[in-house]
């Protein structure tokens, strides 16, 4: 292989990668607790997206506990959020014929 070759199959991989990256933001995944009481959506980046919060909750002296629950939501969707991440991260570098461990951060 010769230098023109090397550095042709560099951009190819570079732009890939620059495409799983954008796969990787557009994913979505739901957080849950309080038994589905309090839901939460983050993308790909680890930005929340949507909240919601069951009425029942809404009392003053409950306030703490809400507070809780979306907390928990949020971890909840953010670790559901890195393993997705990962297993999409892998099945992309194998389809793109990457070796295994090749990481690439979103």
């Amino acid at each position: 292989m010769n230098l023109g070759d090397l550095l042709k199959q560099a951009k190819d991989v570079q732009a890939k990668a620059g495409e799983m990256q954008k796969q990787l933001a557009a994913l979505e995944v739901e957080g849950v607790s309080g038994a589905g009481l309090v839901r939460v959506v983050l993308n790909g980046k680890s930005e929340l997206l949507k909240l919601t919060v069951d009425p029942s909750l809404f009392k003053p002296e409950d306030k703490g506990i809400v507070e809780d629950l979306v907390v928990a939501a949020h971890g909840d969707a953010k670790g559901k959020l890195e393993r997705r991440v990962q297993d999409e991260m892998q099945r992309l570098a194998q389809e793109m014929g990457l070796p295994p461990g090749l990481g690439f951060g979103i």
